[in-house]
C-alpha cells in the first residue's frame, strides 16, 4: 500500500496545486487589489508566489523518493515512483507556467 502512495503522491500534489492556483486566479480576478508593488500588480505577485510554492513542493517530492528513508525498495515500485515524481514536476511547470506569462483577467 505504501508503494501505491509513493507512486501517486506526485500526481495528486500536482492536481491539488493546479486546482489551487487556478482557483486563486479566479478569486483574484473578482477582487480589485488595485495597488502595485515594484511595477507588478498584487494579483500577478500572488500567482507567482503560488507557482513558486507549487514548484518547490514538486522539487522536494522526487528528492524524497530518491532517498533511502522515503523511497521504495529496489524494483518496479522504485522506478515507477521516481518517474512519477519527475512527471509531477514537469506537469506543474508545464500547466502553471501560463499563469505567469498570460494576462491575468479578461
Amino acid at each position: 500500500m505504501r508503494d501505491l502512495l509513493r507512486i501517486l503522491v506526485s500526481p495528486v500534489v500536482w492536481l491539488a496545486a493546479f486546482s489551487a492556483v487556478y482557483g486563486l486566479h479566479g478569486i483574484l480576478c473578482e477582487i480589485d487589489l488595485g495597488a502595485a508593488f515594484a511595477g507588478a500588480s498584487w494579483r500577478r505577485l500572488s500567482l507567482a508566489i503560488a507557482f513558486a510554492l507549487a514548484i518547490l513542493v514538486q522539487v522536494v517530492l522526487p528528492m524524497m523518493l530518491h532517498s533511502d528513508r522515503f523511497g521504495a525498495a529496489p524494483g518496479f515500485s522504485r522506478v515507477v515512483s521516481r518517474a512519477s515524481g519527475w512527471v509531477g514536476l514537469v506537469a506543474v511547470v508545464w500547466t502553471l507556467f501560463p499563469v505567469l506569462t498570460t494576462t491575468t483577467c479578461g
